[in-house]
């Protein structure tokens, strides 16, 4: 698209890639359309623990690429300071044995992570809101560097922005799907809304990605599992950082509240043929249970609203980004953790679109490496 006056581009999905991507389209010229199957922040990036890290024992260019993402949200941070969906309190983890807290304390030391091992006493004194009788001899690893993001709050900020440059939010558009012709991208279609014309389109449709690829006959490895996240009512604590334990996650939210999850509710998730959800009802008291043993004070908590769906994942555990195929004007951005690489990536997603050149940060995540 290098050679045109003003691109014309369809953003399909509403979570925070595709509204990053969006807003970075629209500050480079283009003429932008997002559009969702439903409202925005209605998929996984609704229901993220959204914590902002490089924390566990990722390859160096994947880990050095984390880092870039958190080094916009630094940025971001100082340019909005009093925003309370936003916040650098840091990161407090712990492992069920002594030999795993070592080996990833001795990774993040290797890469140059700012990494700490730290006692309980050391935690009473240092870090509020922790509950220290919680955490084993062994001790945690603190990373002050770390934080967290509210994403609902992040994806209606860009949004506002993307519609002050120009560009077009459609909600509840239905199923969209992608036209071509000559193998190139020439419009989208949407349930509930007309065609558009377009130049080139991204897919940031969150765990639909790799299925949607496939149509255009294009596999990518799927690790995509379910996950279950917490919100609680307001309750009193200190707490400030991040805690990522054997039994619970769980962060402060910009309402007083926590945001909690953990990886071994998935087994209880049952998926239904109507296409929802059931699990045990036990399963949110023990969750709650064991984020209120990780707090000082225990103190009581009680569910506001949960949220429960697909938590996407490519199966290498690396992001896809990048061009889809043989197919021009037709993009992906299909990842984890997209609360930590949400900014880079819409940036550099952006940059491809628009410049028509791969970008050298971009190109270990190709599509290519899996064919």
């Amino acid at each position: 698209m290098s050679n045109q006056s003003q691109p014309k581009v369809a953003v399909i999905g509403g979570g925070v890639i595709g509204v990053s991507a969006a807003y970075h389209l629209a500050l480079r010229g283009a003429k932008v359309w997002l559009v969702t199957e439903r409202t925005l922040a209605s998929g996984a990036s609704g229901r993220s623990l959204s914590w902002i890290n490089s924390s566990t024992k990722w390859s160096e260019h994947y880990h050095r690429f984390r880092m870039i993402g958190i080094d916009r949200y630094r940025t971001l941070f100082a340019r909005q300071p009093t925003e309370k969906w936003l916040r650098f309190d840091g990161g407090l983890m712990w492992q069920p044995s002594e030999q795993d807290l070592h080996e990833i304390h001795v990774h993040q030391a290797a890469y140059g992570y700012d990494s700490h091992l730290v006692s309980a006493d050391q935690v009473a004194s240092q870090i509020p809101g922790v509950n220290p009788s919680a955490i084993p001899a062994s001790g945690a690893i603190w990373n002050p560097g770390e934080g967290w993001v509210d994403l609902p709050s992040l994806i209606n900020y860009r949004a506002r922005q993307l519609v002050e440059l120009g560009g077009h939010v459609i909600t509840n558009a239905g199923n969209v799907s992608v036209i071509t012709s000559s193998r190139r991208v020439t419009k989208i279609r949407t349930e509930s809304h007309d065609m558009i014309t377009v130049d080139a389109a991204l897919l940031a449709t969150g765990s639909r990605a790799p299925e949607m690829a496939a149509e255009f006959g294009v596999g990518i490895p799927d690790a995509t599992n379910t996950a279950l996240l917490i919100k609680t009512r307001p309750v009193e604590t200190q707490l400030r950082a991040v805690l990522n334990t054997p039994r619970v996650s769980l962060r402060p939210t910009p309402d007083g509240a926590l945001a909690v999850d953990a990886g071994w509710t998935e087994s209880h998730i049952e998926f239904l043929p109507n296409g929802t959800y059931r699990f045990p009802p036990e399963v949110i008291d023990e969750l709650l249970a064991e984020a209120s043993h990780v707090l000082a004070g225990k103190p009581s908590l009680t569910v506001a609203t949960y949220g429960i769906g697909p938590k996407p994942m490519p199966g290498d555990g690396e992001p896809v980004l990048g061009q889809l195929g043989d197919i021009e004007g037709l993009y992906i951005a299909f990842t984890h953790s997209g609360a930590t690489l949400a900014l880079i990536i819409g940036e550099l997603i952006a940059y491809e679109m628009i410049t028509g050149r791969r970008h050298p940060l971009l190109a270990p995540f190709a599509i290519g490496r899996f064919h």
